[in-house]
């Protein structure tokens, strides 16, 4: 049972070691709801006993003094320095207690995380956030000095550190607790782009630059150090990983690439231009797409996001080169929201998808009930006029995710960044988390 560990092991940290927890047979995604309930009906796959019985017992059984505990354990203290030893043996050591990513690192020695801390105004002891795998998991607090041992690791210059600790004051993993295998990604803007030298031209988002590298790499190490993720089978569940994970698609915004009127990212979430801003991203995975047809850019766009499928999307997001951003603004989107409200109201979702999430919606169609029996006519795998970025999921009711005046379109996020080379645009089920100053970490 993949999740016998994690279970014993979220109850223990949580300071409730005699948890009554019964299983099932795993996977019960995706499999038919007669099957899971032979799941119940049959014996717990773990102890071997009747569930529903066990199930019942577990409710019903008084509870002993032990039984009643609970309330987090309190987080295993680690020393602020590790005994002197040979370079080879301290990156063994680094590596055998899991505090990498299975790669090399830059030893933390005491002079180069000074060197990191001269980097910010802020003190070495305060309290920079908290992160946690997942809900279930206790949250661990860390401090700027915690967030520059790391930095140091991931081979970060100290001119990176405002952004990295930006990263970390967001508080969340890059490495969540999830069998879904997550990845996130972090786009940045402003004038701090140019200062420290990050890559917005050919190769942004590719290893080729030292600080788009490192930054997003300082993250992964933050997540497992600092925020109690990724040890498989117990705080990270990816059933096969995500290489995206590795340095969590950082990159920053071309801003000198963007069509007249288009805003940057971080103008469109309420900063000044003249902020320095970093802004974090969630999903499961980028479709690189570079298209040589007759069709305009906007069109195909378009296309791809309706027939586009990831698990219970609402949000997307479009990373486009600044030759396709000029394409598409030519055909009159003369901002970014123009072309994202234009992608929402113009983009239908496949049949098959439709009626899948839909069931009641199909039983309408199927009793006559329009416009659902219109829809059903045209065959049941015929685009539906049903768009699965409203700000909404299918079949629910809500808003277009706007203001009044169509200014603040969050369901579908548009990024500029590359260095003009080809018709190459990427897009994904990645969802906004939020923005945060890197200024305020200088």
């Amino acid at each position: 049972m993949r999740f016998q560990e994690l279970a014993s092991t979220t109850a223990f940290k949580k300071g409730i070691p005699n948890l009554r927890i019964h299983y099932t047979p795993h996977p019960i995604t995706d499999r038919p709801a007669e099957l899971c309930r032979e799941y119940v009906a049959g014996n717990d796959p773990v102890s071997g006993k009747p569930m529903l019985e066990e199930i019942f017992s577990g409710l019903t059984m008084p509870l002993s003094a032990i039984d009643a505990k609970a309330g987090f354990l309190e987080r295993e203290p680690r020393p602020r320095f590790f005994p002197a030893d040979t370079p080879e043996n301290l990156m063994e050591f680094f590596y055998n207690q899991g505090y990498t990513d299975g790669n090399p690192i830059i030893l933390p020695t005491e002079e180069k995380v000074k060197e990191m801390l001269n980097a910010t105004s802020h003190q070495p002891d305060e309290w920079v956030g908290q992160m946690r795998p997942s809900p279930p998991h206790e949250a661990w607090y860390y401090t700027v000095e915690m967030v520059a041992v790391n930095a140091v690791m991931a081979g970060a210059k100290p001119e990176y550190f405002p952004v990295i600790l930006a990263v970390a004051s967001k508080g969340a993993t890059s490495m969540i607790s999830s069998t879904s295998s997550f990845a996130r990604m972090v786009v940045v803007n402003g004038p701090i782009v140019k200062e420290i030298g990050m890559n917005t031209g050919i190769g942004a988002m590719g290893p080729v630059n030292r600080a788009n590298s490192t930054i997003g790499r300082s993250w992964t190490l933050i997540s497992k150090n600092l925020g109690n993720s990724g040890k498989p089978g117990e705080t990270y569940l990816g059933s096969q990983g995500n290489q995206l994970n590795y340095n969590n698609i950082c990159f920053p915004e071309n801003e000198e690439g963007l069509p007249k009127g288009w805003e940057p990212l971080h103008v469109q979430k309420g900063f000044d231009k003249s902020e320095s801003v970093v802004s974090v991203f969630s999903g499961w995975s980028l479709n690189d797409i570079a298209w040589y047809s007759p069709l305009p850019q906007h069109e195909v766009i378009r296309g791809w996001l309706e027939h586009f499928f990831s698990f219970g999307v609402t949000q997307a997001t479009l990373i486009l080169d600044p030759i396709v951003a000029a394409d598409v603004a030519s055909k009159g989107y003369n901002t970014k929201n123009a072309f994202a409200k234009y992608l929402i109201e113009k983009t239908g979702t496949p049949g098959w998808l439709y009626w899948s999430e839909n069931r009641d919606n199909l039983k309408k169609a199927k009793e006559g009930i329009e416009p659902f029996a219109g829809w059903l006519k045209r065959g049941e795998d015929a685009v539906v006029p049903v768009s699965r970025y409203m700000g909404r999921r299918m079949g629910g009711s809500g808003l277009l995710a706007t203001t009044e005046n169509n200014e603040s379109i969050t369901s579908i996020h548009i990024v500029v960044t590359g260095g003009g080379t080809n018709t190459f645009w990427s897009g994904g089920d990645f969802g906004y988390i939020g923005s945060t100053s890197v200024d305020f970490w200088r």
